[in-house]
């Protein structure tokens, strides 16, 4: 697959001009989300596949592909800022003392096979690679499109990271080098921010300031882009990091490996983590949102990457 850019003043518009090199995932005969598992995309943006674009069930596009203010947000990857050095995330690197700087230390995930391909699942295994070449982690990606009810679908997306170097491999965020409240790291998703103010509520709280770099079983912003969506994150299976969340400069929710000091994986050690996102049409309230939470955690069962 290529992936052709041009700047407009707007958003990044991007040119797909492959689509044999995406995989499309359904739910009910609905097409609600495509898998770009090859993607051929600038090493600054750190290559890797991607979801986009992920659609609710009446059509309305929830994710953003490679905006102007952030060209390196893919939609909804797994993107790592540092591993051992190198940048799985794009962009800039923060350096302490030196701030976001430009360094030639982008990574690459890259596609090695399919363990299963259906319409509604996707089971991948992955290569990640610095910027010398060299196999830094293999990673094991199991993503399924689930169905909730007749406004809501699930995005189930699990991987296992696989430390597969000689040596003991630290993944780390902005924040755990320096940068306070750059917790980011790991699960991501890009949102369109849409027209007027986007609703951020967990369990038992309300707004980026309450949810920003806390644990809680579950997050959900709510926005409108030509119609109101509501993106529900759910923590399942092993590990529950930190939520990052951003809703002023753009609409961004991810869980982060590594908030606020490195994970470290010895050789041969892997991490897992499992993320449930329910893709809502309209703006459910809270009591809604917590029935949908319930629903679908006592309806999944878990598939093992």
């Amino acid at each position: 697959m290529a992936v052709r850019c041009r700047r407009t003043r707007g958003p990044t518009v991007v040119d797909v001009a492959a689509p044999s090199d995406t995989a499309s995932l359904s739910v009910g005969g609905r097409r609600v989300a495509d898998y770009v598992w090859r993607p051929s995309l600038p090493g600054t943006v750190s290559p890797r596949p991607f979801l986009h674009p992920v659609r609710t069930l009446a059509g309305t596009e929830v994710t953003e592909l490679m905006p102007g203010d952030h060209p390196h947000h893919l939609g909804v990857s797994v993107a790592v800022a540092d591993v051992a050095g190198a940048n799985f995330w794009g962009g800039r690197t923060f350096v302490s003392g030196r701030g976001s700087v430009p360094l030639a230390n982008h990574g690459t995930q890259s596609h090695v096979g399919w363990a299963a391909r259906t319409e509604s699942a996707l089971v991948q295994d992955l290569s990640w690679t610095g910027p010398d070449g060299v196999e830094l982690l293999s990673e094991r990606r199991a993503i399924a499109a689930l169905p909730v009810d007749a406004d809501a679908w699930a995005l189930d997306v699990s991987f296992t990271l696989s430390n597969v170097a000689s040596m003991p491999l630290s993944f780390a965020s902005p924040a755990a080098n320096g940068r306070p409240g750059a917790g980011y790291g790991g699960f991501f998703w890009r949102a369109r921010r849409g027209n007027g103010r986007i609703r951020v509520l967990g369990p038992d709280r309300t707004g980026v300031r309450s949810l920003h770099g806390r644990h809680t079983p579950w997050m959900a912003i709510s926005g409108n882009h030509g119609a109101p969506w509501t993106l529900i994150f759910i923590h399942s299976g092993p590990g529950t990091d930190p939520w990052f969340v951003r809703t002023g400069d753009y609409a961004g929710v991810g869980s982060s490996l590594a908030w606020d000091r490195p994970l470290v994986l010895a050789p041969g050690a892997a991490v897992r983590r499992r993320i449930i996102t329910v893709a809502a049409d309209g703006r459910p309230r809270s009591d809604q949102v917590a029935g949908l939470v319930a629903a679908v955690t006592a309806g999944t069962t878990e598939h093992r990457p």
